[in-house]
């Protein structure tokens, strides 16, 4: 027994060290081919958030599933930040973890983010709040919403072309975003074609106003929504609005709505209901057998 779960082990932490980051264009990104600044990452802010910004060549970063329990299904995680950054670990490398052990393959996805001329985008992000910066982020976010819409449908397409070298099911492809990651997860229900269709979404506390949506087609993925009613970018309506569209064209659809948990909750632990909104999505996709291994 002992032997065993020495196995398991080295198995796991084998799968753990094979995480690849894998650009999803060939070429330049469509649509910013002149982009030429440098990412960068960094935690030095209020709240110790780490942070990746100035993204010009969105990739994925791959969390092949425990084999112990692989199942063939797969998630493509979107980070939020404004569109201007991304929270990588709480709302990216932590969930990839998570899924990761439930057997399902992870894909930690770093879209298009803004040019920002800083150091510390979440400062800069409160700055726009509101504040002076308000404005010139509403400018830059228009700008940058159809080429993060674009990333998330075009990583879908990579995962499934690429479908049997991860050792994933091509028709259980999933995606899962937060706040502006939501965004890019809530528009890939929308708009879709057979090689970038989603097979299941999980929009987290999204982004998703009614001007970015469109017809909720006959075979529209199955939907999964987490949100708190004090919200303090008031995105609860957004996920209600979502749960509706789908609730009205028939289409399988979950909600939990917490009263409490704030805006970013993420994997944080608030010793509040919202730290076990993961489980809940691990009962939701068990429910549909995606949880099971493909036969």
């Amino acid at each position: 027994m002992k032997k065993a779960l020495i196995f398991l082990v080295l198995l796991s932490s084998v799968a753990q060290a094979q995480q690849k980051e894998i650009r999803i264009y060939d070429g330049p990104a469509p649509g910013s081919e002149k982009w030429n600044w440098d990412e960068k990452k960094n935690n030095k802010n209020a709240i110790n958030l780490m942070t990746i910004y100035n993204v010009v060549n969105p990739t994925i970063t791959v969390f092949p599933a425990d084999p112990s329990v692989a199942n063939g299904t797969s998630v493509i995680i979107c980070p939020g930040g404004g569109f201007h950054f991304l929270a990588i670990d709480n709302e990216g490398n932590d969930v990839a973890k998570w899924l990761a052990k439930k057997g399902v393959t992870a894909f930690v996805l770093k879209y298009r983010t803004a040019h920002i001329n800083t150091d510390d985008p979440f400062a800069d992000m409160m700055a726009s709040l509101n504040g002076p910066r308000k404005a010139e982020w509403e400018t830059e976010n228009k700008a940058t919403i159809p080429l993060v819409i674009a990333d998330g449908k075009a990583a879908i397409a990579y995962v499934r072309k690429h479908a049997a070298e991860f050792n994933v099911a091509p028709d259980r492809i999933g995606i899962i975003g937060f706040s502006a990651g939501g965004t890019v997860t809530a528009s890939s229900a929308f708009n879709y074609a057979a090689a970038n269709r989603p097979d299941f979404v999980a929009p987290v506390y999204a982004y998703m106003p009614a001007a970015l949506q469109s017809e909720v087609l006959p075979d529209a993925p199955p939907m999964f929504l987490v949100c708190a009613s004090d919200d303090q970018l008031n995105l609860a309506p957004h996920s209600v609005d979502l749960y509706s569209k789908w609730l009205a064209a028939k289409r399988p659809v979950e909600m939990h709505m917490y009263m409490k948990g704030g805006h970013g909750f993420g994997m944080n632990k608030q010793n509040i209901p919202t730290d076990t909104w993961i489980e809940r999505f691990g009962d939701w996709l068990n429910q549909q057998g995606l949880l099971k291994p493909k036969p």
